[in-house]
């Protein structure tokens, strides 16, 4: 079975219309949308969902008000400010836990003399199995301010590899979240291959760089493509002579091209269209193939 992950070193380059279209130029791939942070592959592929799943990481602290006595004994004990003092009327005060700021490290629970919090799971969010015109699709949403998003990308790739070996499916395409952070090496751990989608300015030139020096400590083969190429082609060409000194492979370059917008509005893919652009993704999917 084989892994193929789009990444980039900062969003906004083009990383998953790229993979949308592979999705749709490939024949019948298991598809896992692990930018679970920002995830926008159902724009474009229209999702229908087959199930729902909660995704469960941590605890969080809950103050029992019937048997808190306001001792105040946690407020100490909270590094993060999760704990607020609430002046009521009566002149006591009542304890409550910011859910936002709670960490979940559990020495409130642990130290509270009435035992009067409590430590529920923490619900983080949700992830879901779909049905996409170009395959079956695992993606996810994390929860607002909720922690993990490492731990949900592995969940998103598990349930990706599950379905792929119950279906008899040779291929996962996995759309990755941008940067370099956590939930990046939880998308790239193991792949079979990394192909990053990079734009010709600085500051694609620097996160490059740094993504594919990350791919290359996990001794994953790396591949570059320069999106926009056109709007300086001496950017371009300093880029893939980076990628060559890093050990990557340049596959090519996607033209600047308007008619990727129109694409995302009608909610099609690049290949869908008639887009310049379009051409050019098609021969990175095929050179692609080949490796």
């Amino acid at each position: 079975m084989k892994e193929i992950v789009v990444i980039s070193g900062k969003g906004g380059t083009g990383k998953t219309s790229v993979l949308a279209s592979f999705a749709v130029l490939a024949k019948n791939p298991v598809l896992a949308d692990c930018d679970v942070d920002a995830a926008d592959l159902h724009l474009v592929l229209k999702p229908n969902i087959i199930e729902r799943h909660d995704f469960i990481s941590g605890h969080e602290a809950v103050v029992l008000q019937d048997i808190c006595d306001s001792c105040g004994a946690c407020l100490n004990l909270c590094r993060f400010d999760a704990i607020k003092e609430l002046p009521q009327a009566s002149g006591e005060s009542l304890f409550e836990i910011d859910p936002h700021s709670c960490e979940g490290c559990g020495v409130c629970y642990a130290f509270c003399p009435l035992k009067a919090i409590d430590f529920p799971d923490r619900h983080c969010g949700e992830w879901m199995i779909s049905d996409t015109r170009a395959g079956l699709m695992v993606h996810a949403k994390l929860g607002i301010a909720a922690e993990n998003s490492g731990k949900l990308v592995s969940t998103v790739r598990q349930e990706a590899r599950r379905l792929a070996e119950e279906k008899n499916h040779d291929l996962i395409l996995i759309d990755g979240p941008p940067g370099t952070g956590c939930p990046v090496i939880s998308s790239i751990t193991g792949a079979s291959m990394v192909l990053v989608v990079t734009e010709p300015t600085l500051s694609g030139e620097h996160d490059l760089k740094r993504i594919l020096e990350l791919v290359k400590h996990f001794n994953i083969p790396a591949y570059v493509c320069v999106n926009k190429w056109d709007i300086s082609p001496d950017m371009t060409k300093q880029i893939e002579k980076l990628a060559l000194l890093m050990g990557a492979s340049v596959l090519g370059r996607i033209r600047y091209d308007k008619n990727v917008t129109k694409a995302q509005i009608e909610a099609l893919t690049v290949v869908e269209t008639n887009a310049p652009s379009a051409q050019d993704i098609k021969k990175i999917w095929e050179t692609l193939q080949l490796q």
